[in-house]
Formats: C-alpha cells, sequence, structure tokens
C-alpha cells in the first residue's frame, strides 16, 4: 500500500472530502436492529428466546452510502424513493439531520419503505427479516427521477449507483443515468446485483463482493488465478473501466485495464459486515472526487472497510479514525 499512496498525499485527501460532492442514486433502506440477550431455548421451538434490551434504526441501503460520505465531510445528494409511512418519514428526518439535499427523494404511498430488520443478540446476528415491495418502479417515477438528476449532475463529481435489487435500479434507469454522466462528463460508480450486472455496461467502476465477482464472471474464485480471470471477465464482458473485488479477510483487488492491484486488509478483528459495501463505495466516490486515482481510491476504502468491520451495525467512518489507520499504516 506504501507503494500505491504515501501517509502525506493521503491525508490530503480525507481532508479534500470536505470539498468534495457525490450524488447517490439507490434503495434507500432502514436498517432496524433489535438488541438482547439468549439465556434460554424456547419450550414451543427449537430457538432462541431474546430478551429485549434496546431497539435501533439507522440509514441503510443508498442513505448508509450517503451516510458514510457525509461523516467523512463530504457534501451529498440523494434520490430514491421511500413509502408514505412513519418509518419514510423518520428517514427523511435522519437524512436531513445530516444535512442531504432531498429534494430527489420520491415519496410513493403504493410502495413501504424498505425495512431490514435484524436481531442481535451477544454480538452475532440471529435473525433478520426484511419488509419490502421489490417490483420495477414505474416510468413515470424514472423519468422524474432522471429529471432530478440531470439538474444535479452540474453540482457534483461523482455519481453512485447503490443497487440493492429493491425496484428502483432498472435497465431503464441505468441507461438515463449512462447518457447524462457521459454527457457531463461525471464518474459512475456501481455497487451491484449480479441480476442487474448487464445494466452497468460501461460504468467507471463497479465494485462487486468476491461471490457477486464469481456469479457475474460464471468463474468460480478458488484463488489468485481464478480471481484475477473473474476479475478480467468481468471488465470484458461488461466494458467497464475498472472493477474492484472486495474479498473479506483477503482484502481487496482492483482491475484495470492494463494492471491488478491486490490490497490486503487492514481489519484488526471483524464483528459485523453489514453495510462494509457501503462504506467502501461511498469512500470510493469521494476518494474519486478528491482528485485520487483508482488504485489511491481503493487504498483508502480499504482502510475505512477495516474500521467499519470492527464495528457492530451498519456503522461509519469519521475523518478522525481514517487518519488514525493512515497514520498507522502508511510512511
Amino acid at each position: 500500500m506504501r507503494r500505491i499512496l504515501g501517509r502525506k498525499r493521503a491525508a490530503g485527501f480525507v481532508e479534500a472530502f470536505r470539498k468534495a460532492s457525490v450524488l447517490v442514486v439507490g434503495d434507500i433502506i432502514m436498517d432496524h436492529f433489535i438488541w438482547g440477550r439468549v439465556e434460554r431455548i424456547s419450550p414451543e421451538a427449537p430457538v432462541p428466546v431474546v430478551e429485549v434490551t434496546e431497539e435501533t434504526v439507522l440509514l441503510g441501503g443508498s442513505a448508509n452510502v450517503v451516510n458514510n460520505i457525509t461523516a467523512l465531510g463530504g457534501r451529498c445528494y440523494l434520490t430514491g424513493m421511500v413509502g408514505r409511512d412513519r418509518d419514510g418519514t423518520l428517514l427523511l428526518k435522519m437524512l436531513r439531520q445530516r444535512g442531504v439535499e432531498l429534494g430527489g427523494v420520491m415519496v410513493d404511498s403504493r410502495r413501504p419503505t424498505t425495512i431490514k430488520t435484524r436481531i442481535i443478540a451477544h454480538s452475532q446476528q440471529v435473525v433478520r427479516f426484511d419488509r419490502e415491495r421489490k417490483s420495477p418502479v414505474s416510468s413515470r417515477t424514472i423519468g422524474r427521477i432522471l429529471d432530478y438528476i440531470e439538474k444535479t449532475l452540474k453540482k457534483v463529481d461523482v455519481v453512485v449507483v447503490s443497487d440493492y435489487s429493491k425496484g428502483l435500479v432498472t435497465e431503464e434507469l441505468m441507461e438515463g443515468v449512462k447518457e447524462l454522466a457521459v454527457a457531463m462528463g461525471k464518474s459512475v460508480v456501481v455497487d451491484p446485483k449480479v441480476e442487474h450486472f448487464r445494466y452497468y455496461q460501461g460504468a467507471e467502476l463497479v465494485t462487486p463482493n468476491n461471490l457477486e465477482a464469481a456469479r457475474a464472471s460464471g468463474v468460480e474464485i478458488r484463488d489468485e488465478e481464478t480471481l484475477k480471470e473473474a476479475g478480467r471477465t468481468i471488465l470484458e464482458r461488461f466494458g467497464c473501466r475498472a472493477v474492484l473485488i472486495t474479498r473479506g479477510e483477503q482484502g481487496m483487488s482492483l482491475f484495470e485495464k492494463d494492471r491488478d492491484t491486490h490490497i490486503p486488509t487492514v481489519a484488526r478483528e471483524v464483528y459485523d459486515v453489514s453495510g462494509a459495501g457501503d462504506t467502501v463505495v461511498g469512500v470510493m466516490a469521494l476518494a474519486l472526487s478528491a482528485g485520487a486515482d483508482l488504485r489511491e481510491a481503493a487504498v483508502l476504502s480499504n482502510m475505512a472497510a477495516g474500521i467499519v468491520v470492527g464495528k457492530v451495525g451498519t456503522a461509519v467512518v469519521h475523518p478522525e479514525e481514517l487518519l488514525a489507520v493512515i497514520k498507522e499504516r502508511l510512511s
């Protein structure tokens, strides 16, 4: 990592985050956590009985990408959908408190706000249940979103598409996003879903995890050789400028047309990977907006991901945390 990015330059990028602007397009989700402890097994079925001690709600999905960007000092615009319900109202309030511009968030009375509820006991996830409607949004809604994107692009440096396959990211939407971004010279960075990979044709960067990369490429990733084959296949098949494969405890691998870069993890302990992909794509976008190249941005996002997986629940990274890791890891 030291050969790619030095301490002074890395710290300079973190400082420049405060002047960076990013547009996030994607599925807005509420992350609901029920915390408790387990002391017995239910007499009704062989399942643990969780004694609830606390409940929290956090920004999830594309809203968590926004949360990561704003936590690091960046300016963020968001477009997506929430339901006309109590949870949608709460999400909008939480986003507003973070200074997010909400003119692009559509409120739809026909769709519920997407909620992922996780029950956690003794720092371990016991079960998750989702409330959602995943059918594709209407062409009318897509038109409104594209109108907002067109008006907002002049204010930002990078567009993030955060695809959680909850109905917002359709082929029609992606074609519109790419067309507008190309016309205005903006980069598009995608946190993908495998079933939509063909939508991302020609994006600047896609950031699949190991499993998503294997499924998108059709290559079973077993070792460094098959990892490289998968990365190269995605590059060629989908015409992206770069592919960043996140590999958990093995770090990340960045594939560009003329080189591959493998970046080892900086995580000391892994408690929860929830939202780590949001951190990666958010920091990649911020770093590119701040003037970093793809390899430099990947190093910074790897450091940020190493911090966030050491926290329980959907978490974010703050500048002082990232600067501390930069000071420790880079010379």
